[in-house]
């Protein structure tokens, strides 16, 4: 599938991959804000967007470990989305969807800029509670530096404003599904549980969890 590479800024993760032509959904990746992961792990599902009439915006990102963390992690994700409107997409419909941490990213995009829906799959979507849970041995602390919670955490910074669905596996250790849960009481979004999922069905298009969202979009 063809597919086209834009810069938004001049660091070198701060580009994306457009495939396909329509309404867009922004594909943000996840591994905890951390350099080792990248946008190759959303592939499969903007490939699938992709084929189904969707124009899909897989965005990299400066992580921890790559000049990334509060603010830049948070800015580089708002600018990308904001480069939607030099590239020729159909901005009327415009959803985020992130996995694990950036689920976190595409909740916290709609507080800043115009997005018409999020989707979070096993979104680390409540940061002062995954610091006490210590996720990935305490990265959040790492990733917000000097900055509280309030700065960059989901819940903490609600409404949305714009209709949400959570997605999580209930076999789910990495990001537990009280996150989710946490979130969909606190924000009235739609929440989806497969009991029987983990943290890494979210990304595979053949997956209940992705079709799910499919359903959903």
């Amino acid at each position: 599938m063809e597919s086209q590479l834009h810069r938004y800024g001049q660091d070198p993760s701060q580009y994306g991959v457009l495939y396909g032509e329509g309404p867009v959904a922004v594909l943000i990746h996840g591994g905890f804000w951390k350099a080792q992961y990248g946008l190759d792990l959303m592939e499969p599902l903007a490939h699938d967007l992709a084929a189904r009439g969707w124009a899909a915006w897989n965005i990299e990102y400066r992580r921890i470990g790559n000049g990334g963390g509060v603010p830049e992690t948070l800015d580089d994700v708002c600018a990308a989305i904001e480069k939607l409107d030099d590239l020729p997409v159909d901005r009327s419909r415009v959803v985020a969807i992130g996995h694990s941490a950036g689920g976190h990213l595409a909740a916290y995009a709609a507080t800043r800029v115009r997005v018409t829906g999020v989707v979070s799959q096993a979104g680390v979507l409540d940061l002062q509670r995954a610091r006490e849970l210590r996720l990935s041995n305490g990265i959040v602390d790492t990733f917000l530096g000097e900055h509280p919670t309030s700065v960059a955490s989901p819940i903490e910074r609600l409404p949305l404003g714009v209709p949400t669905l959570l997605t999580h596996g209930g076999l789910d250790d990495i990001v537990p599904v009280e996150i989710s849960q946490r979130f969909a009481e606190a924000s009235g979004a739609s929440l989806i549980v497969e009991p029987d999922e983990d943290h890494f069905g979210h990304i595979d298009p053949d997956n209940p969890l992705w079709k799910a969202v499919l359903a959903w979009l």
